[in-house]
Order: structure tokens, then sequence, then C-alpha cells
């Protein structure tokens, strides 16, 4: 059976626009999915719904189909996206309804069952992650688009593998190939050299968005179509199985993927072959995200500039704090962070400045509201020597707060929505099997003892991080072998949290994946209650990988 070529054109809500049209135009492809849904996401689609019952999908998603949808018809390409948001059914009305206005005679079918809101009293939205049979079933019937609520991020791409293959729900390895590959694709360019550690390699001005020829037995190769920006190489494909990952075990509501069988190899330009993946039963529960609204949030910026940086910032914390002390109204949280951005003897006005950020957050939104901004206002002339902010502070907004739960798979009735009206039930996993550790597997020989050098960690190794809840994951691979080999041995979970202080009381767990030469690092509440609450500078941990691979530690000569 021939190979199926299953593109991405978006990676979350908000992606390039124009991805759609490129991937469509840009060469051969059966299926074009999306994922528009992040953690954020449903928050923001929950605020909407409230707003507006016909609301809660992703509306770039109809836009991009107004110009394509004619063009994926043609070409004879399926598109699979996740856009339904907390309303699959009114995103399917939708796009029936443009395809009608356009003259376009395709088949609609959606997924749904996800919406577990309502057993989670004062719950914004609460959504099961539902795995790809559902997908599956709707195109097995017919259906040339497919949207779903929350489904996994790989569900976009094992579903349409097993509705072309034929796969059975127990097929654990060929289902884990597609997961691994679905788990690449999902964040569009991050595959094809966005956000990659050595940017500088892959012409990543303008990357094409990744696309997986996958096979019957569940190999594949992840490319991108000729001619297209970036670069797809075993680093970019690394540095995206680490993202948002933990452990080896990999788990899924189809399979539980084995990330440290994955086998990546270059298999020319721009294509990189993932084999050997194997899987198992998955968990005999699903996760639920819970998004609530936390309460409401202002902040103010504070600008320090030249001499006395600590005397200033001491002085206007002072003040504030007399006035949330005098007025009887203090907020239930107030925090203060002062980022030393500031250089002696400094060129220019910016580069000599401090920032002190205070930021409040309470339950009532008077408490954050504009007796505080007016505090900070009427600082202006009566508090440090140049005293300014970096913008006017407002009345304080609503925050959310994400939490993860679980559920019993068969207290989720997943039902595929065919073209036609039929409504489908999707049975749950068959087998399901506990989540547990995998043994930590033994490491590499050692590197001999030789010369080193101080020099920062990011010469030798590349990182990628991200969000998982209140969560960071921190993934850091070697190039060389000679580099995993000092790597494994360098980086422990002590030494992490000496390089990222504000690990140091946090509890941080580090897991071994050697054929990726990698090592992955949860740190547990780095975030808070997640993105939404903005807890810290960085609120996703984008870019705490970054600032990892910046940190100077004793490295070996051989390897700079």
């Amino acid at each position: 059976m021939s190979a199926l070529r299953i593109g991405n054109a978006s990676g979350f809500y908000g992606d390039r626009f124009s991805a759609m049209r490129e991937m469509l135009t840009g060469g051969p492809l059966d299926v074009l999915t999306g994922d528009y849904l992040a953690e954020l996401t449903m928050l923001i689609l929950g605020r909407d719904r409230l707003r507006n019952p016909d609301a809660g999908y992703a509306r770039t998603f109809l836009r991009q189909l107004e110009e394509c949808l004619g063009l994926a018809h043609e070409r004879g390409v399926r598109i699979v996206a996740n856009a339904g948001g907390l309303n699959p059914a009114g995103l399917a009305d939708a796009v029936r309804a443009l395809a009608g206005r356009l003259g376009i005679p395709v088949r609609v079918a959606h997924v749904e069952g996800d919406d577990l809101t309502a057993a989670h009293p004062g719950a914004l939205a609460a959504h099961a992650y539902l795995g790809g049979f559902g997908i599956a079933e709707c195109l097995r019937a017919g259906a040339d688009v497919v949207v779903t609520g929350r489904v996994t991020d790989a569900a976009l791409v094992t579903g349409p593998a097993a509705a072309h293959f034929g796969w059975k729900p127990t097929e654990y390895d060929r289902l884990a190939g597609a997961v691994v590959a679905g788990h690449v694709l999902e964040c569009g360019a991050q595959a094809t050299g966005g956000n990659y550690a050595f940017f500088g390699e892959g012409g990543a001005v303008r990357p094409g968005f990744p696309l997986a020829e996958l096979h019957e037995d569940g190999s594949g190769v992840i490319t991108k179509h000729p001619g297209t920006g970036g670069l797809v190489d075993v680093g970019t494909v690394s540095a995206q199985l680490l993202y948002e990952t933990a452990g080896a075990r990999y788990a899924g509501p189809d399979t539980t993927a084995r990330l440290d069988t994955v086998r990546l190899t270059q298999d020319g330009p721009d294509r990189v072959r993932i084999d050997g993946v194997r899987g198992e039963a998955p968990p005999p529960d699903l996760k639920v995200g819970v998004n609530r609204l936390g309460g409401f949030r202002n902040e103010v910026v504070f600008v320090l500039t030249g001499l006395e940086i600590p005397s200033k910032a001491a002085l206007v914390r002072q003040q504030m704090r007399a006035f949330l002390d005098g007025s009887g109204a203090r907020p239930a949280e107030v925090s203060w962070d002062l980022a030393r951005t500031d250089r002696p003897d400094a060129p220019t006005e910016e580069t000599a400045s401090a920032l002190l950020r205070l930021v409040v957050r309470d339950p009532d939104p008077e408490k954050v509201g504009r007796a505080l901004s007016g505090a900070a206002v009427e600082l202006a002339l009566s508090s440090y020597p140049g005293f300014h902010v970096l913008a006017p502070p407002g009345k304080g907004a609503p925050y959310g707060v994400f939490e993860a739960a679980r559920v019993p798979q068969d207290a989720v009735e997943h039902v595929a929505v065919l073209h036609d009206g039929r409504r489908v039930p999707v049975p749950p996993a068959q087998d399901t099997a506990a989540l547990r550790a995998v043994p930590e597997p033994p490491l590499p020989e050692p590197l001999p003892p030789g010369p080193v050098r101080r020099a920062p960690l990011g010469l030798v190794a590349g990182a990628r991080s991200g969000d998982k809840g209140g969560d960071a994951n921190v993934g850091v691979w070697a190039r060389t072998d000679d580099a995993w080999r000092w790597l494994a041995y360098e980086l422990t979970v002590e030494r992490f949290r000496e390089l990222v202080p504000e690990a140091r009381e946090l509890p941080v767990t580090r897991h071994t994946l050697p054929n990726l030469r990698a090592l992955n690092f949860v740190v547990e509440g780095i975030l808070g209650a997640g993105v939404a609450a903005r807890a810290r500078f960085d609120p996703q941990a984008k870019a705490l990988g970054e600032w990892l691979r910046s940190r100077h530690l004793d490295i070996p000569e051989a390897l700079l």
C-alpha cells in the first residue's frame, strides 16, 4: 500500500494564515491537518462562548477554508482539524453553509463527546482528550472535512492513518508510529527549523510547514514541500519530539508510545525517517483539561534608571505597600519582581534602566482595578527620580487557571457524527494498562578525563521547552555521540537546579532517552496555575531551554 501523505497547516490558533494554501499548492497531499487548540485557547474560546453561545470554535479556520476549500476539493485533499474547539457541531454547520454558498460539494463530519463541563461545576470549559478513532469513522464513511473538539494533537494523524490502512485499535506499534509522527507535525514549523536552537543553520526566515509520509507498518518520513524554507533534519525532529513530553512513555487514548524506542535517521535532504517505535495499551483513563476563571489581575511595570536601582525599587515598594495596607482593599496576591536589565555607564537610557514589575490578583475586580492603578499614577511626582512606567495601568482583567483531571475511558461518550447525520459511538480502548515509569536505561561510557573550558551549554547541546499546566519540561539533546557521553553525566538534576535557580525548591525529574541522545527534565509548579495565570515572566516556559543553554559550565575542550 502506498504511503499516506499527511501535512500540517496550523500549530496554534493564530498561526500563519497562508499556510493552508501553501500546503495545498506546494505538492501532493492526501490529508491536511490543522491544530488550533491549546490549554490557553480553550479558555479563550470559553470566554467567547460566554458572550455568544453559537461561538466557541476557531474562526480563522473558517476564513482559511473560504479561500482554500475549492482548492482542496479539486486536489482530492481531505481536511482534518480540531478547530471545533468547544463547539464542533457549530463549526461543522458553518463549514456546510460555506460550502453551499461557494457551490463546493463536500461532505462534512464532526467528532463530539469531549465536553465534560457539566460534570465540573464552576468550570468555564472542561474537555477530555479523545483519540483518533472518531476521526477514522468519519473518514471511512466518506467525509471530506472532519472537525473535532478536544482530541489529542496526535489524533489528527492517527485517525487518518487508521482509516487509510485499516488499523485495528489493538495494533499498538503501528498506532504509536503515527502518534510520534503526529507529535512531530502538531506544532507546524517547529519541525522545519522554527524555534530551533541552531536556527542559523536552516534558513528559518520563513520555514515551510511539515508533512509525514506514513507507511502501513507505522514507520514514516518527516519532510516538507520542495522549495520551502527551513530544514528538516534529525535535530529539528529531535527538538519537536522532546517538546511538551516527559518520560519514555508518551500516553494517549489510542496507545502509549515508547519514546525510548524511536529511531531517527537522515533519509536525504530535508527527510528524516522515523521507525522502530513500539506501542503499548493506553491508560484506563483520559486526561481532562479543566479551565476556570481564577479571578482578576493587574500589572504595573515601573522603570528605574541609572544609579541606586535597589534603593529606588525599595522606595516605590514602600509607597505602594502603604497604599495597599491603608486602603483596606489589599489584593489576595501581591508579587514584585525586579529585572536588572540595566548596565553601568550605559550608552543608552534604555540599557541604563531596570524594570520593577508589580502583579496583583484577587477574586474581586475592584481590589485590582483603577484604585490600584490610580495609586501607581499618583506617585508620578512624588517617588524616585526619573519615575515612569512602561504603559498606563488599566482596570485589571480576568485570568484563568488550568488543571488536569482524569476520567475513566468508558465515562466519555465519544461519537463520530457522519456527514449524513448518523451518529456512530466510538468504543473505549479494549485493553488498557496503568501508566508506570520506565526503569532508567544504562548510560553510555563517560568521556575520558581531559582539559575543560568554561563555556555555554548551548555550544554542544540543543534544547526546547514548553508548558503542561503549571509544569514545564526542558528537553536537552546532544548533537554527537561524544557530547552525549558528557551530557548524560554532567547534566544531573542537581546541576539543572544549579543552572536554573527557579527550580531549586521545586520537584525536578530527569528522564533519559539514549536513542535521541537526550535528557528531558520536568519541573513541577514552576508556572503556577498555568499560562493563563501568567505567574512568571515567560508564562509558557518557551525560552526556559534557551536560558539553560546560555548558562556556563565546564565543558571538555574536545567538544568545543
